[in-house]
């Protein structure tokens, strides 16, 4: 017998439990303060939508686990925050609740996993769940997919991050990326490693360039400069600003590359003296580096392959691995630096029409 219940901001112990019961410490991701801000509606972003979440029961226990968010004036919605069981019947029982609570909103279609944002999170993973998870990974079970798919959700859009093998000292360099970065250099660009000291000003440039350039992604929403300096204020204690690429022509940025050391999962709890002696040792020096988020003004084309030739020339320098994380199959930087590229690993995006 299942029970679905609607969670209120006074009780919410059940939905914030169950993700560690449902995953091994090392392959959980969740981030318990972001989600209780979103439950009491604190959070930096709450103000442009409402957000519901639901948890199943079964014989009294917890078995499942899901979000609902409206934007104020949308039609459509987002389902995210899912966990549970591998129990098709406790996810249909769940689902169906949810999708009438929409419904009644007036939302016309739902697409997850998405929590609550897009600066937040969403995306599925869908394979290489043997592999241990990296910095930022969208975290998930084997047998999710399924469960959304047989629940009636389509893949929307797919996902790719490109695990990179890593570089020796003595590799070779790819002639057409050198090429490449050789004629922005004369062109009078300027590729050079962020400045710590200067990060407060240059985020901002990073926003304008961001925002407007990732304006055409599934799920995206805007939000102020300042909102999405509260968002990655702890960007500035946890990146290697070395490896930090910014591009300028004529004294202003068009283009970034932000890698991050891969610090896995240990930054998503509370920070103990072990987490912080792990960022201080992993922000210095990391084996891998997670490759996040690049931007390139769309009057600059091409520079996007000079900005990658700079970076790896910094892995190869530290002889370190990376990841080009979470790229939207068949964007151009899907195919940055091919030639080192191992393999890759896939996300799903899912939609319902109500």
């Amino acid at each position: 017998m299942f029970l679905i219940k609607k969670v209120s901001e006074n009780e919410y112990e059940d939905f914030l439990s169950l993700p560690r019961k449902i995953h091994k410490k090392n392959e959980l991701m969740q981030k318990i303060s972001d989600e209780e801000m979103l439950l009491k509606g604190t959070h930096t972003l709450s103000r442009y939508f409402d957000m519901t979440a639901f948890v199943c029961y079964e014989d009294g226990r917890a078995v499942g686990r899901c979000a609902v968010t409206i934007y104020h004036g949308k039609d459509e919605g987002y389902i995210g925050f899912f966990d549970a069981e591998n129990n098709l019947c406790a996810v249909r029982e769940m689902f169906s609740f949810a999708e009438n609570f929409a419904r009644e909103k007036g939302i016309k279609k739902l697409t997850g996993p998405v929590d609550a944002s897009f600066w937040i999170g969403y995306r599925m993973k869908s394979d290489k769940f043997d592999e241990e998870r990296f910095f930022s990974e969208p975290y998930g079970k084997e047998y999710y997919p399924m469960l959304w798919k047989e629940c009636g959700y389509e893949v929307a859009e797919t996902y790719v991050s490109n695990i990179y093998k890593k570089l020796s000292k003595k590799e070779d360099d790819d002639e057409r990326y050198i090429k490449r970065y050789n004629y922005f250099i004369k062109k009078g660009y300027k590729i050079v490693d962020a400045k710590k000291e200067d990060w407060d000003s240059a985020v901002g440039e990073v926003y304008s360039l961001l925002i407007r350039l990732y304006s055409d992604f599934p799920v995206f929403s805007h939000i102020t400069e300042d909102e999405f300096k509260e968002m990655y204020k702890s960007l500035k204690m946890i990146l290697d600003f070395s490896m930090v690429k910014l591009g300028y022509k004529d004294g202003k940025m068009v283009g970034f590359f932000i890698a991050v050391p891969d610090y896995r999962n240990k930054l998503n709890g509370k920070i103990g003296l072990y987490e912080l002696l792990f960022l201080l040792k992993n922000r210095r020096k990391c084996d891998n580096y997670i490759l996040l988020y690049i931007g390139v003004d769309e009057k600059h084309l091409g520079l996007g392959s000079a900005l990658s030739q700079s970076m790896f020339e910094s892995l190869r320098k530290r002889g370190a691995s990376s990841i080009g994380a979470l790229i939207k199959k068949g964007k151009a930087s899907e195919k940055y630096i091919d030639k080192k590229i191992l393999y890759q690993r896939e996300y799903l995006l899912f939609e319902k029409d109500m």
